[in-house]
């Protein structure tokens, strides 16, 4: 998580194979709404910047289904205050900060350090 300065010609950039990666301008991210990026390896993940300023990165792809749709899910917060991402698609709940599904441990999608450059 990395909270956002207020300019506009700012990166976001994730930490991918030991190596910090420019996905988009945060002038492209609108509060509570995510985005899919394409990284080099071809990899899909799903930016998202919260309406508190605050930015996360996980991966793109709903590993119940198979889809590449977590960038359109829903954002919320825990009963403790955790931030999530619901899929669009059956509702399991992905811990923001690390990538953890809420509604089955067993589960997790890759999460992502992010930083606003």
């Amino acid at each position: 998580m990395t909270l956002a300065p207020a300019t506009t010609d700012l990166r976001v950039e994730l930490l991918v194979d030991q190596e910090w990666f420019a996905v988009c301008d945060l002038a492209h991210l609108s509060p509570g709404r995510g985005v899919a990026a394409l990284l080099p390896d071809g990899r899909q993940v799903a930016v998202f910047l919260d309406r508190s300023g605050a930015t996360y990165c996980v991966g793109n792809q709903d590993p119940f289904t198979g889809a590449y749709v977590l960038s359109r899910g829903l954002l919320g917060r825990t009963q403790a205050g955790r931030p999530f991402v619901a899929s669009p698609l059956l509702k399991q709940r992905f811990d923001l900060t690390t990538g953890q599904c809420l509604d089955d441990g067993s589960v997790a999608v890759p999460a992502y350090e992010v930083r606003i450059a």
